[in-house]
């Protein structure tokens, strides 16, 4: 089999390269181990975050970093054992977190974030889709009206810097919202830009349609055989070997096992997360995705039922599943919203690939030709899918991109060559 370029992951951002692409008139085939969005695109909160301006940082309030360290909360947990492996990157991740450096991050990350909506909802036109996107925001809800006092003036900061909408909300307010929380937050801030998703592994699955019906091709097989052929690359797959004139690293968290293998030591880690989903009781109803900040863990209302999902979990990739952050978040949720039983034979896990600066990696790699990156997207990958879609379409078929490539390029790095 031969075609133009080969797509390496098809997560919601590889899937949306391949459709871009396909777009653009190239012959596109798109490869994974497994089916579409069965990895980290399969469970997320279901955010497109048009307010995520900060991508989340590390914590530099002294509290917290105490909190952490007890390694007991539901936002943040640790492998102790792992700390030795990923100590550089949390170090490189507390550095770029630190308020003035984190403040430079945003102006970055806000070029892309602007267009996030506006990408998915070209997209879901040409899909079909629409039908996946509510438009009712979120909630960033607190239980402590110090708490609530704080991200009210942080929100408007947000505001008059980035123009992100959103409106405060007292208790009652957020009561006249969501009459079936129980009666104990003193506030929220509910976000009026953002746009949430009722089912992303749907979505994502309505995506790849759209670029089959383009001509387009998804078949199973093992990214990491990719190898360079001539000018081109080929790969094995489950209908035979594959040569391509071009090829896309899409892998999210498995991205790292192959760019090594190609030479580059970029800084790439992993959070891990975890969900399950709840029938909720009775006539109860959750009307828009809700994050109870201080306590660190999101219930959203998907097509599955209530997914509770909890916060960062940090762990080497492939270690066994630790969900105690899920049994923690679950009698705290359950005291806040009545939830019935679960509906998942057992808890979800998936992983999503970071960068210690927060950005992710989209572009050229600097060593190879016809060769391209997209992966590191952190918390934001369903967020940020479309946009990365067609923006690195556009540089790899040399149209001029709608956003400047240059702040993500893995050349920021410096030594990306092992």
């Amino acid at each position: 089999m031969r075609s133009d370029i080969v797509v390496l992951g098809a997560g919601i951002v590889g899937i949306c390269v391949a459709l871009h692409l396909q777009k653009r008139g190239r012959a596109v085939m798109l490869v994974d181990r497994r089916g579409a969005a069965e990895e980290t695109s399969f469970g997320n909160a279901g955010l497109i975050q048009r307010e995520g301006i900060y991508p989340y940082g590390f914590p530099h309030d002294f509290g917290a970093l105490v909190r952490y360290g007890f390694n007991r909360t539901i936002d943040a947990y640790y492998h102790p054992t792992a700390l030795p492996r990923i100590a550089p990157f949390l170090w490189r991740y507390w550095v770029h977190s630190r308020p003035a450096r984190h403040a430079e991050v945003a102006r970055k990350y806000s070029k892309l974030i602007e267009h996030c909506v506006t990408e998915h909802d070209a997209l879901a036109r040409e899909a079909g889709a629409a039908g996946f996107f509510k438009r009712k925001g979120w909630l960033k809800a607190f239980r402590s009206p110090r708490e609530r006092d704080r991200r009210f003036a942080e929100a408007e900061l947000l505001y008059r810097d980035f123009g992100v909408n959103h409106v405060a909300l007292d208790a009652r307010a957020l009561q006249d919202l969501e009459p079936h929380l129980a009666p104990v937050l003193s506030g929220a801030i509910h976000w009026t830009d953002p746009v949430s998703v009722d089912d992303p592994h749907g979505l994502a699955h309505v995506y790849l349609r759209l670029f089959e019906r383009l001509g387009g091709s998804f078949v199973q097989g093992n990214a990491h055989s990719l190898e360079a052929d001539g000018a081109g690359w080929r790969l094995r797959t489950a209908r035979g070997p594959l040569s391509a004139a071009a090829a896309v690293i899409a892998l999210g968290p498995w991205a790292d096992v192959l760019t090594q293998g190609l030479g580059y030591d970029l800084p790439l880690a992993v959070k891990r997360g975890y969900h399950m989903h709840y029938r909720a009781a009775g006539e109860a109803r959750l009307n828009h995705p809700l994050l109870d900040t201080e306590r660190g863990y999101f219930l959203a209302p998907m097509r599955q039922g209530i997914r509770l999902t909890t916060g960062a979990e940090f762990a080497l990739r492939d270690a066994i599943k630790t969900p105690g952050q899920l049994g923690r978040a679950e009698p705290i949720a359950r005291d806040l919203f009545p939830l019935a039983e679960r509906l998942d034979t057992e808890p979800w896990m998936g992983a999503r690939p970071c960068t210690p600066d927060m950005l992710p990696i989209i572009g050229k790699a600097p060593r190879h030709d016809n060769l391209w990156f997209a992966f590191g997207h952190a918390h934001h990958g369903l967020t940020l899918g479309a946009v990365t879609g067609r923006m690195l379409a556009e540089m790899i078929t040399g149209e001029a991109p709608f956003v400047d490539p240059a702040p993500y390029s893995a050349e920021r790095f410096g030594g990306s060559a092992a």
